[in-house]
C-alpha cells in the first residue's frame, strides 16, 4: 500500500475548516504544527518591529487513492482561490509505520464494496 503526505500551510483561522473538509473527504486525522511565515507581501511593522504572520502547517498522511479527493476538499475549505489563505502540496512517503488502523479501515471499505 502506498502513502503520500499532504502539507498545507494555512492561516490559523482556516485550520479547523481545512481539517474538517479533509476528514469529510476521507482523511482519518491530521497533525497541526504552529509556525511563522512570510509570503509575497511584506510583513507589517510596528514601531520598527516586524510582525510575522502566524501559520499552521497541517500534515495529512493518506493512502494514495485518497490524495486527489482530499486535496480538492482542502482547496475548497481553505478558500485557496483567495490570496494569502494558504497552499497545499503532496510528497511521496518512502516508508511508514504506525498506520495499521488506517490500513485496516481501508481493507474494510474494499471488502464492503465487493459484498
Amino acid at each position: 500500500m502506498k502513502f503520500k503526505i499532504i502539507l498545507a500551510p494555512v492561516k490559523p483561522h482556516k485550520t479547523d475548516a481545512v481539517v474538517d473538509g479533509a476528514k469529510e473527504a476521507g482523511a482519518t486525522g491530521a497533525t497541526i504544527i504552529p509556525a511563522r511565515g512570510t509570503g509575497m507581501r511584506e510583513a507589517h511593522t510596528f514601531f520598527g518591529l516586524t510582525l510575522e504572520d502566524q501559520t499552521d502547517i497541517i500534515l495529512f498522511v493518506l493512502e494514495e487513492h485518497l490524495v486527489k479527493t482530499v486535496l480538492k476538499a482542502i482547496e475548497v475549505a481553505g478558500e485557496f482561490n483567495k490570496p494569502g489563505t494558504g497552499i497545499a502540496f503532496v510528497l511521496p512517503i518512502e516508508h511508514v509505520i504506525g498506520m495499521e488502523s488506517q490500513i485496516e479501515r481501508f481493507k474494510e471499505e474494499i471488502r464492503d464494496q465487493y459484498l
